[in-house]
């Protein structure tokens, strides 16, 4: 059983990172006979009776073990831990501003969440992502021959949110968003243990798309996937209304998930750290509101 690793950009160190549900992750994913398992879990209604089940006042008990187990710094946090109702008001949690501290070059663009991420300079040229022989396919993702002409040789950053994180999404840089618009589809998992099998997850799972137009870095195209457990992809925006750098875009409800932010091409040079490691397949650990690029 491969270990997922990561760099965490904060401590500069490589990290194991601390699986949430992993012995059915990879029962699942890497069992001969998952796929039996992988039939029921992607279909909807499983995660809809997963999410009753953390949005239930019971489940708020789940909350305290879940700080203690995984680490979390309730300091961070808007609202105190005891305030939480069920699981699911703590797993969308708000955190202090002091808490993502945004980069302070006011042309920088940010990561738009907590995340272990990826980075494609040039979208063309990806030879493979978690496996040799895996290339991505942007038609299946954009669902939109148009879109796919436009940014098929354009920047791609890959941000995977593991259940422990901040759940709620930002936008990179400032601009006009449009409405979104819904991609329905399964919710298998998005972690590297069931991307390892199939890359494809990500462009057929259940997605929303929505762009932002800016002055300075052209169309941004920003794509929210739902996973196992994930069904609730709720954004917070007004379609049409100018937003700011770092201004919350919605958040995931219960569940570890995906974004991608998508640039024309030439529009962005990414961070080198981001550029490195993903040069090497390993993802990069950064907070919201950190350095993306420029």
């Amino acid at each position: 059983m491969e270990p997922i690793r990561y760099f965490n950009r904060l401590t500069g160190a490589l990290e194991t990172e601390q699986v949430y549900g992993e012995r059915w992750l990879r029962l699942a994913y890497e069992n001969p006979c998952g796929a039996i398992l992988r039939h029921f879990i992607k279909r909807p209604f499983f995660s809809r009776w997963y999410g009753r089940r953390m949005a239930r006042s019971a489940s708020r008990s789940l909350v305290a073990p879940f700080i203690r187990d995984f680490g979390l710094d309730p300091s961070e946090f808007a609202e105190s831990p005891d305030s939480f109702d069920s699981f699911n008001e703590f797993f969308i949690r708000r955190l202090k501003q002091e808490a993502r501290p945004f980069d302070p070059d006011p042309g920088a663009l940010l990561f738009p969440c907590d995340g272990r991420h990826l980075g494609f300079p040039d979208l063309s040229r990806v030879d493979s992502v978690f496996v040799k022989g895996q290339r991505f396919s942007l038609p299946g993702l954009l669902g939109s021959p148009e879109l796919s002409r436009k940014f098929e040789r354009g920047t791609l950053v890959l941000s995977r949110l593991c259940p422990i994180d901040y759940h709620r999404y930002h936008f990179p840089a400032a601009g006009t968003p449009s409405e979104s618009r819904l991609l329905n589809g399964p919710l298998f998992s998005v972690s590297p243990i069931a991307l390892r099998r199939n890359l494809s997850y990500l462009w057929q799972n259940k997605r929303v798309l929505t762009e932002l137009e800016t002055e300075a870095h052209g169309t941004i195209l920003m794509v929210e996937i739902g996973a196992t457990n994930v069904g609730s992809i709720t954004q917070t925006f007004t379609p049409g209304q100018p937003v700011t750098r770092g201004e919350e875009r919605g958040y995931f409800s219960f569940g570890g998930s995906s974004t991608i932010t998508l640039f024309e091409p030439g529009r962005i040079t990414l961070a080198d750290d981001l550029l490195e490691h993903s040069a090497r397949q390993t993802e990069l650990y950064a907070p919201m509101g950190s350095f993306l690029g420029r």
